[in-house]
C-alpha cells in the first residue's frame, strides 16, 4: 500500500488511558474514518500526529520520509481542524485570515472568502464582525474549515468534522472532501475521526476502527463489506447461531448480528440470511464485539 503516513510502536500515556502502541499506515489518495466511541483515542491520536501533543514512544513518518511534525515544510503540508475552537474566542473571521497568512504561506484570502461565502459561514469576511465566542458550534467548524481548505496542503487531519454541523453542511462537507482527493490526482490524502459514521459514510475509502486506545480492525471499506456480514433470524434460530455471531441484538421475535462472511454458508444452513453490512452497521457491530471482549 502507498502511504502517506506510517505509524510504528506509537503509544502515548496518561494517568488512567493509554494510547497504543499504535502500528498502522494511512493510505495516500484516499479518505481514512478513525472511528471509535467517545473515549476511544481518537483526538488524543490525531493530536499527536499533528504535533499539539508529543507522544511518549513511537515513531510517525511523514510523505515517505520526514518524521519531524515541527519541520516548518511538513506543516506546511499538512491542514488541522480541531474538533472544538483551535483559534482564540474574541477572533473575528479577518483576525483568522491575518493569522493563517502569517503562519503559512499557502493560504489564499481570497479562497477563504468563497469559502466562507460557500458553507454559509456567519462572519466579518461576508457579513458584520463577530467574534468566534459569540458564534455557534457549527459556525464555529465551519470558519475552521474554511480556513483549513483555503490552504494548499496534502494532508487533512480533521478532528470530528461533522459533529456540530447540521445533516445539510455534513453533506456538503462530503462533496468538499471528494473534491479535495479529485484535485490531488490521487497525491492527498484526508484522515478524520468519528463516532457517528452515519452522514460521513460516503466520504470514508478506508477504516480505522478504535477501542480504548487500540487498533481493532482497519481496511479499504469495501474490503471489510466482503469481510463481514449482518446476520438476521428468528428468535427461536439463536441459539443454534449465536457461537458464529460476533455481537448481535436480539428480542423475543428476530435477532441481527455481526458474523464474518466466511460463515455465511453456515449460517444459512441453519436458515439465518445475511446481507453486506453499511459502515455504519459494520462500526456498530466491531464496536460492540470490542466491549464484550475486552
Amino acid at each position: 500500500m502507498d502511504s502517506i503516513l506510517t505509524a510504528k510502536g506509537l503509544t502515548k500515556k496518561y494517568s488512567k488511558f493509554t494510547l497504543g502502541g499504535l502500528d498502522f499506515e494511512i493510505p495516500r489518495g484516499f479518505a481514512t474514518a478513525l472511528i471509535g466511541a467517545n473515549g476511544a483515542g481518537k483526538t488524543t491520536l490525531i493530536d499527536t500526529l499533528c504535533g499539539v501533543i508529543r507522544a511518549t514512544s513511537g515513531e510517525v513518518t511523514y510523505f515517505g520520509e520526514d518524521t519531524d511534525i515541527e519541520e516548518a515544510a511538513i506543516r506546511e503540508k499538512i491542514g488541522y481542524c480541531a474538533s472544538s475552537s483551535f483559534f482564540p474566542q474574541g477572533w473575528t473571521a479577518k483576525d483568522i485570515a491575518m493569522s493563517m497568512e502569517l503562519a503559512f504561506d499557502s493560504f489564499n484570502r481570497e479562497k477563504f472568502r468563497t469559502l466562507c461565502e460557500q458553507l454559509d459561514v456567519d462572519s466579518d469576511i461576508t457579513k458584520k464582525p463577530k467574534p468566534m465566542y459569540k458564534q455557534s458550534d457549527g459556525n464555529r467548524m465551519r470558519l475552521s474549515l474554511a480556513a483549513v481548505f483555503a490552504r494548499e496542503t496534502d494532508l487533512l487531519i480533521l478532528d470530528e468534522p461533522g459533529s456540530s454541523l447540521d445533516p445539510l453542511m455534513r453533506d456538503r462537507l462530503c462533496d468538499r472532501l471528494r473534491e479535495y482527493l479529485d484535485d490531488g490526482n490521487g497525491e492527498k490524502s484526508i484522515v478524520f475521526s468519528t463516532h457517528n459514521i452515519a452522514d460521513m459514510e460516503n466520504a470514508a475509502d478506508y477504516a480505522i476502527f478504535m477501542d480504548k486506545g487500540r487498533i481493532i480492525e482497519s481496511g479499504f471499506v469495501e474490503d471489510l463489506k466482503d469481510k463481514y456480514i449482518i446476520a438476521r433470524g428468528e428468535a427461536a434460530d439463536y441459539d443454534k447461531a449465536k457461537h458464529l455471531l460476533m455481537s448481535h441484538s436480539k428480542n423475543r421475535t428476530v435477532f441481527d448480528g455481526l458474523a464474518l462472511a466466511e460463515n455465511a454458508e453456515e449460517l444459512a444452513r441453519l436458515g439465518v440470511d445475511s446481507e453486506a453490512p453499511t459502515l455504519q452497521q459494520l462500526s456498530i457491530g466491531l464496536l460492540k464485539y470490542a466491549e464484550e471482549t475486552r
